[in-house]
């Protein structure tokens, strides 16, 4: 007869303890130890059974054959999935509370054509109903079911045979023959991974919401974002009423692409132009303040650089960055006090992305040198201008990708002037309504434009 014995293991990394520790020594997380049941005895040991037949085939042998993807209908999710729901694949969703989650998949599943199955562990079936009118979801092949045990919901999809299975939420979801509690390390991974099992069996998608960490993170064992084929981050400030669908991992598309949405009282709606959203409301002769273009997947966004420099009363000056990498903006500060003989070290410097948009590609660097200079020195850039480039640490500046995308979304939407590295030779100027101009380094952009 199996024995059970009690371990204590970390929600973060997995790591598993005899006792319960209050920081773990995997990951340094505090407070993240469940208490979980793992039998052992003669049948948690088996021994490997040799004689069974493995089902080896070889792949040159293998027919190619191209599932046709589930499209949602709303250009940009399918964007982010690589053009719609690869049918069979798991994907998991994860975001900070209430921010849209529940909201997203139920709109996204009220544009799919195929048969939908709901399962909700938070809401009841009259409140989902409820939802479902305020965002006016088409019923017509939509199958709700309000249910938390793994064995009736395997049941249910097997009687109702959908193509999408929608989970909201994996940590309420459990198998009763297991002693952990819901939302525990083990339960998730069982439960997921039996979904998961399922959906390739049976060739239905499954997309499953989870819940995420006081850091950010999706919560669970790290294993969880292994077993899926799919990982998106649903994010956005609250201040903003804008929501960013990003991919981590994909294994049926690009993880460089983004969804964009903007938030109503109805539900949410997609964002086709994200450029002409994020310039609306630019104040043109206010100082620090510089537009450059930064590349989202295949989709070039023009955005507004801001940047506030003050007077530091203490000894050490505050250094802020909003949507920026606190890291490279070090870098950049001192570049600038060293190339361009600005001195920055004595004074506070206020970084924002305005939008609430997070960048993190260096084609806006010299964008916010140049935003920082003009509010330390407090005069305006030119108006009409947008300036792209990565800066060196010798204060170069280096060329960038996409680069004839960014001019052709520039030149769209009325600017007269861009800005970009003299390395990106290669594209034609005889070919652009735009006026195009080359640096070589920061010292020349700068004076050009507070010139």
């Amino acid at each position: 007869m199996a024995k059970s014995r009690t371990k204590y293991v970390c929600s973060g990394c997995g790591y598993d303890s005899a006792k319960w520790l209050g920081k773990c020594p995997n990951c340094d997380e505090w407070n993240t130890f469940t208490e979980e049941v793992e039998e052992t005895g003669k049948n948690a040991r088996r021994k490997i059974n040799t004689s069974i037949k493995a089902d080896v085939v070889k792949l040159s042998g293998v027919p190619v054959t191209e599932h046709k993807r589930i499209a949602t209908n709303i250009n940009e999710f399918d964007r982010v999935l690589g053009n719609g729901i690869m049918p069979g694949s798991v994907i998991l969703i994860g975001g900070d509370p209430g921010i849209g989650k529940s909201t997203l998949v139920m709109q996204a599943s009220s544009s799919i054509k195929e048969k939908v199955l709901y399962i909700t562990g938070e809401e009841s079936i009259n409140q989902i109903n409820l939802r479902a009118k305020r965002l006016k979801v088409n019923t017509d092949n939509f199958y709700v079911l309000a249910e938390t045990r793994l064995d009736i919901i395997s049941a249910a999809i097997e009687q109702t045979e959908p193509d999408v299975v929608i989970i909201d939420s994996i940590q309420t979801m459990y198998r009763p023959e297991l002693d952990n509690a819901p939302g525990t390390v083990t339960q998730i991974r069982e439960t997921t991974t039996e979904l998961m099992q399922n959906a390739k069996k049976n060739h239905f998608a499954v997309i499953i919401v989870g819940h995420v960490t006081k850091e950010g993170n999706i919560a669970g064992p790290k294993i969880l974002e292994h077993i899926v084929d799919t990982v998106l981050q649903f994010e956005g400030e609250r201040n903003y009423s804008y929501r960013i669908l990003r991919a981590q991992k994909n294994r049926f598309g690009s993880t460089n692409e983004i969804g964009i949405f903007e938030m109503h009282d109805t539900g949410l709606s997609e964002v086709t132009n994200p450029s002409e959203i994020f310039l609306s409301e630019r104040d043109e002769n206010a100082t620090g303040s510089i537009v450059t273009s930064s590349m989202e997947g295949t989709r070039p966004v023009l955005l507004e650089v801001q940047a506030l420099v003050t007077p530091s009363n203490f000894g050490n000056p505050q250094r802020v960055a909003t949507g920026f990498d606190y890291r490279r903006l070090s870098i950049l500060l001192a570049v600038l006090e060293k190339r361009v003989k600005l001195r920055l070290s004595a004074n506070n410097v206020f970084l924002n992305m305005a939008g609430g948009l997070r960048i993190s590609e260096p084609a806006v660097d010299l964008a916010v040198c140049c935003s920082i200079a003009s509010s330390l020195l407090d005069k305006s850039l030119k108006t009409g201008h947008v300036v792209i480039g990565e800066v060196g640490l010798g204060g170069e500046v280096r060329s960038v990708s996409h680069i004839e995308k960014r001019i052709q979304e520039a030149e769209k939407l009325g600017f007269e002037t861009i800005i970009i590295p003299k390395n990106n030779s290669k594209i034609n100027i005889k070919n652009h309504g735009i006026k195009i101009i080359q640096v070589r380094n920061v010292s020349d952009v700068i004076n050009k434009l507070l010139g």
